[in-house]
């Protein structure tokens, strides 16, 4: 190993950062420059391919420190990815193809978009977990297709954050050997010395969740080197931690929590620059000898991949590669879709279940499973095995790292995962929820008990806000069914959308309502469930309140007042439609009432009065109780749609 060359390399990270961030005049210097070495290092261990960052074989790279861009930008330009010099002078710039920080589906070779501290980390596991689910359902005993590893880069933030530890708790209970974690610890944040608010022994915690643990001077490359060998042979996950120093070769900002989150200044940089040896005032300087070094990854990255396709074309049995085209591309139209009685009294919870098992039984991508509640959210996958094995994941009572897990199996690529808990407690996934929209990373979230319908369990069971928090995010598709047909037709809407979706289900039994309805409309979001000529009043409703619209729609009938109902189970849905089939759903001739059990803020785009829940949380009690108290009630309706016409 050629010290001074790796030296060299290793600058060449810390000076195109710090010249990104200066130019800019914004970013975080710290850590690329003291993650600088690990990343040279890394460089000869990694097996990807910059030519096509998609190849499924390749090794993954987490940056869950999503502020050190700095480092990942040069990194990923030095390896030969589509990344230019110019795009490294624009970074942080509108349109840029070098954001602050890394975006999944945004710039090449950026495996997941973090930023939020900690999700990475969970992401990480994700993707080794979807790692060991393809290996099952690809590898055989003298062909494996899938072997690579996950590289999780990380920092003391990361680790201090809950999510992390109970993703690296899970990873330890499947002894996730295909994990590696780089742990830069230089006991700094923004704040000072990490001693300040966590002084936990880091490794402990690891080994006893299970993990293989060593530690390092990230500085030293030997013992990188090293390190990095010793852990591609473990049978378990391991962690690095690799003692380091933030802002490692500046020239007054070693070990400085300043260096975190500012630009150096030029004075400093330069200064930097001449004690490495490196031309003071030259900016986005790559000597040749250290770009031919790096650029070997491209030339590497070819022949693995070019290795990989030899063994899939002579892979002794034809059903991994039949298995192989129906993850590339999957047979929707093979989804054998559970039917439901008409009259039939099924909560949609129930309904989802049997539609979940249906996908599942067609979809050898499809998988997922519940934080410890699948007898309550109907999640479990019958006679499709547990993890590693099967299609069932017990992801424990852990919501928050639930969410990011699945994030990181969505991006993996080529699976489509689902997680299910309590909608009240998706408050606890929120971070994921919104990484997935951000993303646009295709995973299902299943939300059940949905609403003051919980009954018994009271106001902290009861979701009131969430329907609008969740509605608010973009990207993002909320389905609230209004019976199990109906949920049956936003399956198939969910299924063709690329983008995460919700659906968000009933604990009470709601009656299925008649199949005569049209169901190619569902798949617009939103559509007249029942038309009435002459109509002066349309009602809006979803999920269980639905029938409760159809109801009062009878009653206003016998009063005169010809009224409309329409179903809406997804809003978002609706809202990509165009505008005439909009007002074809919701006349703007006749007044508007929307109804739904939930704080109801984003009806007031369609309505004139929204009967919902203001500025109160739910009551513990029997169901069909509470939602009389709430005025969830034929008689309340016909009074809020007489005043409404009257005024």
């Amino acid at each position: 190993m050629d010290k001074d060359m790796m030296k060299k390399m290793a600058d060449t990270i810390r000076f195109l950062a710090l010249d990104m961030i200066q130019e800019a005049n914004s970013g975080h210097p710290g850590a690329p420059l003291g993650l600088a070495d690990i990343a040279t290092v890394l460089s000869s261990h990694v097996r990807i391919n910059p030519k096509n960052p998609k190849w499924l074989n390749r090794d993954r790279i987490v940056f869950s420190g999503g502020h050190a861009t700095g480092l990942i930008y040069s990194l990923l330009y030095l390896w030969g990815y589509d990344i230019s010099m110019e795009d490294l002078k624009n970074f942080r710039q509108y349109g840029s193809n070098t954001p602050g920080h890394p975006e999944f589906g945004h710039t090449p070779g950026v495996e997941i978009t973090t930023g939020p501290l900690g999700q990475g980390v969970a992401n990480a596991v994700g993707m080794a977990i979807a790692a060991k689910y393809m290996s099952n359902l690809l590898n055989t005993a003298n062909a494996k297709l899938i072997d690579h590893h996950v590289y999780c880069l990380c920092g003391d933030g990361d680790l201090e954050e809950g999510v992390s530890y109970e993703a690296c708790a899970l990873a330890g209970r499947h002894e996730l050997d295909n994990l590696i974690m780089i742990y830069d610890s230089n006991h700094i944040t923004i704040e000072g010395d990490t001693s300040i608010a966590w002084n936990e022994n880091v490794r402990l915690r690891f080994e006893a969740q299970n993990w293989d643990v060593i530690e390092i001077d990230g500085h030293n490359y030997e013992d990188i080197d090293a390190a990095l060998a010793w852990a591609k042979n473990r049978k378990k996950p391991v962690l690095i931690i690799a003692n380091t120093i933030i802002a490692k070769g500046s020239c007054h900002f070693e070990g400085d929590p300043h260096s975190h989150g500012a630009p150096l200044g030029v004075e400093e940089i330069e200064c930097s620059k001449e004690k490495a040896g490196f031309p003071r005032d030259k900016k986005f300087y790559v000597p040749e000898d250290v770009l031919a070094r790096f650029r070997c990854m491209v030339e590497k990255g070819e022949m693995y991949e070019k290795e990989w396709k030899k063994l899939l074309l002579e892979l002794p049995f034809k059903e991994q590669n039949e298995m192989l085209e129906k993850l590339e591309n999957p047979d929707f139209d093979s989804i054998e879709w559970p039917e439901f009685e008409e009259g039939s009294m099924v909560a949609t919870r129930d309904s989802n279940g049997k539609i979940l098992n249906a996908i599942a039984k067609a979809l050898p991508g499809f998988l997922g499973g519940s934080a410890d509640l699948a007898p309550s959210n109907k999640t479990y996958l019958h006679n499709m095995g547990d993890f590693p094995n099967g299609k069932n994941l017990h992801f424990g009572i852990r919501e928050h790292a639930m969410g990011a897990i699945s994030n990181g199996i969505a991006a993996y690529g080529l699976l489509m995962p689902f997680n299910a808990t309590f909608f009240v407690f998706s408050d606890y996934q929120k971070p994921a929820v919104r990484i997935a929209a951000l993303s646009k990373l295709k995973n299902f979230f299943v939300w059940t008990h949905d609403s003051i319908g919980v009954g018994e369990d009271g106001p902290t069971h009861q979701p009131i806000e969430h329907l609008s928090q969740f509605r608010a995010l973009p990207q993002f598709y909320v389905f609230r069914p209004a019976d199990a047909s109906e949920n049956v037709e936003c399956w198939k809407s969910a299924l063709k959308l690329e983008n995460p979706c919700a659906f968000v289900l009933s604990r009470q039994k709601l009656k299925t309502l008649k199949k005569s309805r049209d169901f190619g409309e569902p798949a617009k979001g939103g559509y007249v469930i029942k038309r009435r000529e002459k109509a002066t009043v349309t009602l809006v409703a979803t999920g269980s309140e639905v029938m409760l619209a159809l109801q009062a729609g009878c009653h206003l009938e016998e009063r005169g007042i010809m009224a409309n109902v329409v179903s809406m189970p997804c809003m978002e849905l609706f809202l990509d439609q165009p505008k005439d089939y909009r007002d074809e759903v919701i006349d703007p001739n006749t007044k508007t009432l929307a109804i739904e059990a939930a704080s109801g803020l984003e009806w007031y785009r369609f309505a004139d009065d929204v009967l919902c829940i203001e500025n109160r949380f739910g009551a513990s009690g029997k169901a069909d109780v509470i939602f009389k108290e709430y005025g969830f009630t034929i008689e309340n309706i016909i009074k809020r749609v007489e005043n409404l016409i009257n005024t």
